[in-house]
């Protein structure tokens, strides 16, 4: 450590994990890389503001999961189907490594490029910076709705990712405002690449079923019944992100098993009683 920041300095072992060859562009060199705080963690992991070669960047650590290897390596491994993919609206993986010399709880180390620390779920429901405050107060609600204008500006941003990431032919298979960070100049990037997938050529023949992940909430009907994943999974995650923009409200109130049978048995959706969708 150095003023209170961990350096890396001498890597990972001889006999340390490697990426694939097809992903050995974007190894870490440890010398540069040096932490400075955490930003958060979970089931998945942790995650640090850092600085590596000079540039303020994030760095997510994935953790083995005890009860669920398999699921923890899987997510790694899918994090790193945007590698070398570049987009405004997209978060940037800068480099990566199946390992982490500091922490032998590690599943491997993901460089991306920071975006901050506030996303779409802070906006929508009041519990980020970027939100502005009221200025009545009324109600004890400290912040304002989203305008229909930011909420077009916010969807064209996810809109954008989304035809960017599909013409690349990778599914999200988890969007939701969580996963939408917010930058500083108010543009939108998708990010949280966990449970996302490369989908085989469209001459392939093989179809591609899906794999369990993401949030049920906003999980398409026919990857809850278990079909074939194609992009039409993620607009319909986006049509339940734009819904809690306009709404800000919750998806659905239930338990979870009934929420997942009510959506697939009864063509259960979020309803659409607010204001803006009874026009004038």
């Amino acid at each position: 450590t150095k003023d209170g920041m961990l350096l890396f300095g001498e890597g990972p072992s001889p006999r340390a994990r490697r990426l694939p060859p097809h992903l050995a562009w974007c190894s870490i060199d440890w010398d540069q890389l040096c932490l400075h705080h955490p930003l958060g963690s979970g089931g998945f992991g942790s995650v640090y503001k850092a600085t590596y070669y000079g540039t303020t960047v994030a760095v997510k650590q994935v953790k083995k999961c005890s009860k669920n290897r398999l699921a923890s390596r899987q997510s790694f491994w899918a994090e790193l189907n945007v590698a070398r993919l570049s987009h405004n609206n997209v978060v940037r993986v800068i480099a990566a490594s199946a390992c982490s010399p500091t922490n032998q709880n590690s599943l491997g180390t993901i460089i991306m490029e920071y975006v901050g620390n506030s996303t779409l779920h802070h906006v929508i429901y009041g519990t980020g910076c970027t939100v502005a405050k009221r200025k009545d107060n009324e109600l004890g609600c400290g912040y304002e709705p989203l305008s229909i204008m930011q909420s077009l500006s916010y969807s064209c941003d996810i809109v954008a990712g989304l035809v960017f990431l599909h013409s690349q032919l990778t599914v999200h298979l988890d969007l939701k405002p969580a996963n939408i960070f917010i930058t500083e100049q108010n543009v939108c990037k998708i990010g949280d690449f966990g449970c996302s997938l490369k989908l085989e050529d469209s001459t392939s023949s093989s179809p591609q079923l899906c794999h369990q992940g993401g949030t049920y909430t906003h999980r398409a009907p026919e990857l809850l019944k278990g079909e074939r994943v194609t992009p039409k999974a993620d607009i319909y995650s986006f049509a339940i992100t734009l819904w809690q923009m306009t709404t800000r409200e919750e998806p659905y109130l239930g338990e979870r098993q009934y929420v997942l049978y009510s959506v697939v048995a009864h063509n259960l959706r979020p309803s659409l009683t607010a204001s803006v969708f009874r026009g004038s």
